[in-house]
Order: structure tokens, then C-alpha cells, then sequence
């Protein structure tokens, strides 16, 4: 063996080894990209085994069954990032429970006992809730109230309050909890991206709440560099600007489909009748009619953090499809 290939095995030897879950998402993707060459990355998903590039190991296996664990006696993890979540709209309540919220639990306990260094959990603004009475500013210690109105943001609130219990009882695991706001771009599927990808979207008469959006390339930066600087604790990440729902729809070259907001009941009745559950589901009536903004303040100066797209080249992405699609 010549001096450069010794060199070589012991620095691929030193490198950190790092399993991203949901690997066939658009994050995932670009997160693994970032990472790929500077660390050992190991690509898991729930829903194919992922095309990856030469050296990245990758395993199509849902994480709350026993077949997960195998992966842990094989590599000795350094690192867990997990992203894949299933969405309201990819499948039923029990099975998304089983694999979001049950898949969570497997992932930590794993950690625990493979003596994972560094956990990090992609999750969600929409852990707190929309209200009438949410402040100007949602902080991290804004109590989460998303599953008091509604049933199908249950499994996002128990994934925090799990990962919560052992952030602080297991120190040596190195939690950090990353709450964004919504994240849009090239590839994504979440709902409020497969809404604005259309050519005509609902809006409720006489509501267009504040929001706020991230592309897809600023969150996969914020999840490396929140790794890379293993901060543990909570955060919520979002850039400084919001504009108004109906802009947004606008601004993204959409047309609108007004619909009645009185009585309450009948924006989630026309949701459920003409099945759009894809991209206006009963559950997000309320992210529709009242503001939900985060201060990202906390994580941007704990981590120097900036995004570098803004809102017209978030918007741009989806009103370029729109005149392609023409």
C-alpha cells in the first residue's frame, strides 16, 4: 500500500458517520449532497431504497420496525439526522402515527443504546398551532397547541414531546429540535408546495394571515450547519420577512378560488367533498385564516445563519413552472 492510499484509509476512518433519514425527500437530498465527501453518510427511507452516489450506503426500511436496528449493528453511527416524516396527505392516521411518532421513539432509543453522539430532528411550525390569540412573534417557549384543534397535527406534537423528554434526559445525545417555517422550492411535496404549484388555489373570504417561506436550499444549509455546530436545544427557523397569504398565492402566478369562511365548518366540508387533501386539507383551515409567525431570531444568532433566497425567488420557482406548463 503507497503512502497515499494509507492516507486516504485514515481519513475516510476519521470521518464522522452520518444517517440522514427520508432520503428520498428534497431536503434529504440536498442535505446528503452537502454532506457527502466530508463525512460517511448513510441514506435511510420509509419508501424506496434511494439512488445514491458511489460510497453511500442505502436502505429502504420503515424505522419503527425491527429491520432498523440492524443498520445500527452494522455502522457505527456518529450522527442521526432525521427528516422523513410521512405527510397528512401520503397516507391514514394510524399508519402515519406508526411511522412518524412510533418511528421517532425507535430512532432515539437506538441512538441511545448505539451511543449516538448527535441527534437532530427536522420539525414544524405547525407544532403550535393557528389562533386568533397567538402574539405578533411565536418564541421557542410558546406552548404547542397544534393537535387541540385538530386530530392529524397529533403525531408532530408527540414527535417534539419525545424528542423534548429525551433531549433532557439523555444530555450525552445532543438534541436540537429545528421548528421551520414553510419550505418551498424545487422537488418539495409538503402541502403548502403542492398548493402554490396550482393554477387556481383556495382562498377563504375575507382572511389572508401573515407567512412565512424558506427555499428548500436555505433549510438543507440551516440543517448542516446546525449539525456542524451541535447546539443542542430548540429552535425555530425562519428569515426576518412575511407577506400575506393572498400575495403569496399571487405572487406565485395562482389564480383564486374564493371560498366562504361562515359558517367554520364549511371551508373543511368543501375541502373533504372535492378530496383536496393534497394541498388544502380540513386540518390547515386554520393556517389559512389566522397568523402563525415565528421568531427565528434565536436560531439565526446561536448559529449565524442567513438565507440566501428571497420570497421573489421562492415565488419565481413556482410562477416559472406555471409558464412552462402554459
Amino acid at each position: 500500500m503507497d503512502a497515499t492510499s494509507s492516507r486516504t484509509r485514515k481519513a475516510d476512518a476519521a470521518k464522522k458517520t452520518v444517517l440522514v433519514t427520508g432520503a428520498a425527500g428534497s431536503l434529504a437530498k440536498r442535505v446528503i449532497s452537502r454532506l457527502h465527501g466530508r463525512y460517511k453518510v448513510i441514506a435511510v427511507d420509509f419508501r424506496r431504497q434511494v439512488e445514491t452516489d458511489a460510497g453511500i450506503p442505502s436502505y429502504k426500511v420503515e424505522i419503527h420496525k425491527r429491520g432498523f436496528e440492524d443498520i445500527f449493528r452494522e455502522h457505527k453511527i456518529d450522527a442521526v439526522l432525521h427528516l422523513g416524516r410521512i405527510f397528512a396527505h401520503e397516507s391514514d392516521r394510524s399508519r402515519r402515527y406508526n411511522a412518524n411518532v412510533l418511528g421517532t421513539k425507535k430512532l432515539l432509543e437506538l441512538s441511545q443504546k448505539y451511543g449516538v453522539g448527535q441527534v437532530l430532528i427536522h420539525s414544524t411550525y405547525m407544532v403550535y398551532g393557528a389562533s386568533p390569540y397567538n402574539p405578533a412573534l411565536l418564541d421557542e417557549d410558546h406552548p404547542l397547541k397544534g393537535s387541540e384543534a385538530t386530530h392529524d397535527l397529533v403525531d408532530s406534537v408527540e414527535i417534539e414531546a419525545l424528542a423534548t423528554i429525551y433531549l433532557w434526559k439523555h444530555p450525552e445525545l445532543n438534541i436540537t429540535i429545528l421548528r421551520p417555517c414553510n419550505v418551498l422550492g424545487p422537488g418539495v411535496r409538503n402541502t403548502m408546495s403542492v398548493l402554490l404549484s396550482r393554477k387556481l388555489v383556495p382562498v377563504l373570504v375575507g382572511f389572508s394571515p401573515m407567512m412565512q417561506f424558506l427555499h428548500v436550499d436555505d433549510m438543507a444549509e440551516a440543517l448542516v450547519l446546525a449539525f456542524e455546530k451541535n447546539k443542542p436545544g430548540i429552535y425555530n427557523v425562519a428569515a426576518e420577512d412575511y407577506v400575506a397569504y393572498q400575495v403569496a398565492v399571487e405572487q406565485c402566478g395562482c389564480g383564486r378560488l374564493p371560498i366562504p369562511s361562515i359558517p367554520p365548518a364549511l371551508p373543511r366540508l368543501w375541502s373533504r367533498l372535492l378530496n383536496w387533501n393534497a394541498f388544502f386539507p380540513p386540518y390547515m383551515v386554520n393556517f389559512f385564516k389566522y397568523p402563525v409567525v415565528i421568531d427565528g431570531r434565536l436560531f439565526r444568532e446561536t448559529f449565524g445563519w442567513k438565507p440566501r433566497r428571497s420570497l421573489n425567488d421562492i415565488f419565481g420557482y413556482y410562477r416559472k413552472q406555471k409558464s412552462v406548463g402554459a
